[in-house]
């Protein structure tokens, strides 16, 4: 099974967001090539929440090229089996922690968001992750910080689509 095989999987098996959980189905659809980044129609990418243990904070970059707190996700690569894997790759790239879970259920959500030419957009399919107790973050080269922000601050430092993915990862969480 290729990625874009398993994409669609996932993608037909989430029920939330219909209209634009179509307009993902179409994309793929009428890109054989709208997994990874060359696509300039657009193209999937897949990120994760990541939770503390306690369950009382999440864990958020400070991306280098947008300047932006956001969860840590990025481009789907050839080496990923599928987009659950590539959320949990990223997730720990990014944010340095080994042992990251995904929450059972699949995606959490999902965000279509417009980027510089000469891509158009990205459709992200997002994840929420558990980091292990103990588990002590590290940087990467692609983030100007990193920070553990209790679910009020969120809203305070955060765009709207990462706080709908914070409501979205707590009516989830066990």
């Amino acid at each position: 099974m290729t990625l874009h095989d398993d994409a669609v999987l996932v993608l037909k098996g989430y029920e939330d967001q219909p209209e634009l959980r179509d307009l993902y189905l179409a994309h793929l659809d009428a890109h054989p090539d709208g997994m990874y980044k060359p696509c300039g129609a657009g193209h999937l990418t897949s990120s994760a929440l990541v939770v503390d243990a306690a369950r009382g904070r999440v864990l958020l970059t400070l991306h280098k090229k947008l300047g932006m707190w956001l969860q840590m996700g990025g481009h789907c690569e050839a080496g990923d089996a599928t987009v659950e894997a590539a959320a949990l790759r990223e997730a720990t790239e990014e944010s340095g922690i080994t042992g990251l879970t995904l929450l059972p259920g699949g995606p959490v959500r999902l965000d279509r968001h417009p980027i510089p030419a000469p891509c158009h957009w990205h459709l992200d399919v997002q994840y929420a992750a558990l980091a292990p107790a103990g588990a002590v973050e590290q940087i990467s080269e692609e983030s100007l910080d990193l920070r553990w922000f209790t679910y009020e601050e969120v809203a305070g430092v955060a765009d709207t689509s990462v706080v709908r993915l914070l409501e979205s990862t707590l009516a989830r969480l066990p």
